[in-house]
């Protein structure tokens, strides 16, 4: 499916910052120089995608670095933290917007427990 078609909202709104942030990592670290990233930024945005479709906070998720729930493998954790700490600041000139409501973003206090089958994909399945 499209990620249009599974993520809506803030889900959505957060996939295309990660999206963006990659890209800007990809194009610096493996030169792609057409529009689409390598086949690791790919399978790491797929994993990405995944990962924000079954976030157990569902639209009301944190950032990533303030959430309690660490849903991501070690591997990928290192991979994104790699990717957001070299494309974060290079994100003002290309996507400034973006990058001003990710920041916010990060200043809002971390919720608590998670609300039970509150993710994206509970919901739609429950439809």
């Amino acid at each position: 499916m499209t990620e249009q078609a599974l993520l809506d909202g803030k889900l959505l709104y957060e996939y295309k910052t990660i999206s963006a942030m990659v890209q800007i990592y990809c194009k610096a670290h493996h030169h792609a120089a057409c529009v689409d990233q390598c086949e690791d930024c790919q399978a790491f945005l797929e994993y990405a995608h995944t990962r924000l479709d079954r976030c157990p906070y569902g639209q009301d998720k944190p950032t990533c670095n303030k959430c309690p729930v660490h849903c991501y493998k070690p591997h990928m954790k290192a991979k994104a933290r790699e990717i957001m700490i070299f494309a974060g600041p290079r994100m003002l000139l290309p996507h400034p917007i973006m990058a001003i409501r990710h920041l916010l973003a990060e200043r809002k206090a971390a919720p608590g427990k998670p609300p039970v089958h509150a993710s994206n994909r509970h919901l739609r399945k429950a439809k």
